[in-house]
């Protein structure tokens, strides 16, 4: 008997819709518990707040920036959201902008 397994699909719900994350700054703590879970996304700089990161690891620092969320990092984006002790990430669908993680999902 073989078992398959379906793998993630980095998508709202299996929706198969692409998410983005970004970070409120106004509401980050600093503890860096979303780059310790995921540190491809997230990066404290050095003004002791989380950013994310592009694609090619560049910091985006501009209020509001968001990141697509990798396929191979969607539980660790979700954990840090769900972990974040400033309630600060924020993880939605790219195609309506509805937050299906963090502090203000549905």
């Amino acid at each position: 008997m073989t078992v398959q397994h379906e793998a993630p699909t980095g998508t709202a719900g299996g929706t198969g819709e692409p998410l983005e994350v970004w970070i409120d700054q106004d509401l980050c703590t600093g503890d860096g518990i979303c780059a310790q879970y995921a540190p491809e996304v997230f990066e404290l700089d050095i003004d002791g707040l989380a950013y994310v990161k592009s694609g090619d690891d560049e910091l985006l620092q501009e209020a509001g920036a968001t990141t697509p969320v990798p396929l191979t990092l969607l539980q660790d984006v979700v954990d840090s959201a769900k972990e974040c002790p400033g309630d600060c990430i924020h993880v939605r669908r790219v195609s309506d902008r509805v937050e299906v993680f963090g502090p203000d999902a549905e």
